[in-house]
């Protein structure tokens, strides 16, 4: 059996530039489309028609077979590998989190390296927005909810804030 055939979607590794849902999604449909084209020129081949096809692949799916010592030799390799990535996509662990401004893609990309290193090898990021959060992040896990914004930590201190600006007036 062959490594890649015996790798199944809880073994990947996630490169850091794949950081949401639809990265992963693109991944599967770059790999069926490099799939399509290796079968096309293979039936061609059978059928006496020389023709060279070498797959142009992203970075991302570059990367992602790379970190997976993955090789697309076969079609029933392709066919697992394909399957595999569905099964990925719909399994792995997805962190919610909303910002105030859109996040640019480096960020995210180092806080999906951070989730990786701290809570799990293969989680990925659905990125909301929502200006009221003023700053800082409203974070969302199956079961956990953080509101790690500027304005939930104002909220909380509204008294102290209140105080200090009153012996401001006093001062003056």
């Amino acid at each position: 059996m062959n490594e890649s055939q015996a790798k199944t979607y809880t073994d990947f590794v996630l490169p850091p530039n794949v950081v949401t849902k639809i990265d992963v999604s693109h991944l599967v449909s770059e790999l069926e489309r490099i799939d399509d084209e290796l079968t096309t020129a293979s039936v061609r081949a059978q059928a006496g028609v020389n023709v060279q096809v070498t797959p142009t692949l992203s970075e991302q799916l570059n990367g992602f077979l790379v970190q997976n010592q993955i090789k697309l030799t076969t079609g029933p390799e392709r066919s697992e590998l394909i399957k595999q990535l569905r099964l990925l996509k719909e399994s792995a662990p997805v962190v919610h989190m909303t910002f105030a401004v859109e996040a640019d893609r480096e960020s995210l990309q180092q806080l999906a390296q951070w989730l990786r290193a701290s809570v799990h090898g293969q989680a990925i990021i659905a990125v909301g927005l929502q200006p009221a959060l003023i700053a800082g992040v409203y974070l969302r896990t199956p079961n956990h909810v953080r509101d790690l914004s500027l304005r939930a930590m104002l909220d909380g201190g509204h008294d102290v804030i209140v105080g200090e600006l009153e012996a401001l007036r006093g001062v003056s």
